[in-house]
């Protein structure tokens, strides 16, 4: 309680509800080390987008980086991984674009004291899993410094209300579509890859339907020619590699069309 001013504020329970409306993220099965970085989050933009968005920026840029790696193309994954960082330099630019604008207003009008919160601040030491995690983690404490001094402006009216509002509300759209964009990415790669493993076991069946059918016919008696000419029919003559493929593509084909996608949790 602020005795001088007859006040009850905030003691660590906006912190609480804020942490414990967010289900936990899952690192058991990450074995990368990180980088332990403390922050501070005093606005409440910044502890609700940490809260929100930063482990699953992390989660979903593992897996582009790590877990796609390994099975699709490399180039694909780089560009990627590219993506991911121009869409998160994008929001730091608009960010400093936004700070130094502030900047300005305030040494014009005289303002010398920005406001602050009387809620307790949010402090975590953060583990950087990777150099996407770590940019992204900038420009949500960018964020946070922003957002005092945006209400600043506000309540000196400086800047209309309304004009602020929509700046914060561009700003935050802003982070959450870099945030988004690395899900939708993670998403799209996933999906490859389980259309490779889908793939790969039609291939396989077809080779050990292949391989039972030559065994098959191997053994049948060689005085039942029409037998041998009725499997012949059928299943083509699998002696020839060119017959082994036109078996194996329509059956290919057939189950990367009817089996529906699986996109998953981020391993």
């Amino acid at each position: 309680m602020d005795e001088a001013n007859n006040l009850k504020v905030d003691a660590g329970g906006v912190n609480a509800r804020i942490l414990a409306k967010e289900a936990k993220t899952d690192f058991r099965r990450i074995e990368g080390a990180t980088v332990k970085i403390t922050v501070r989050f005093a606005s409440a933009e910044g502890k609700r987008f940490y809260v929100r968005f930063f482990h699953t920026l992390q989660l979903n840029a593992h897996f582009v980086s790590v877990i796609a790696r390994t099975r699709l193309d490399h180039a694909d994954v780089a560009r990627a991984e590219e993506s991911i960082r121009q869409q998160i330099d994008q929001v730091a630019t608009a960010l400093d674009a936004a700070l130094d604008e502030v900047e300005a207003l305030f040494r014009q009008h005289g303002i010398s004291t920005p406001a602050s919160y009387d809620t307790v601040p949010l402090d975590l030491e953060v583990h950087v899993l990777s150099s996407s995690g770590r940019r992204f983690l900038e420009v949500l404490a960018k964020l946070d410094q922003l957002m005092p001094l945006l209400q600043t402006l506000e309540i000196h009216e400086v800047v209309p209300a309304e004009t602020l509002d929509l700046r914060r509300a561009g700003l935050k759209r802003q982070v959450r579509n870099a945030a988004n964009g690395a899900r939708t990415l993670a998403t799209s790669l996933r999906r490859r890859m389980n259309h490779l493993v889908r793939r790969e076991g039609a291939e396989d069946r077809v080779i050990r339907t292949v391989a039972e059918a030559s065994v098959t016919s191997k053994g049948d008696d060689e005085s039942a020619p029409s037998e041998v000419a009725e499997a012949s029919a059928q299943t083509g003559d699998f002696t020839d590699p060119t017959a082994v493929g036109a078996v194996i593509a329509p059956i290919v084909e057939s189950e990367a069309t009817d089996a529906p996608d699986a996109s998953g949790d981020v391993s």
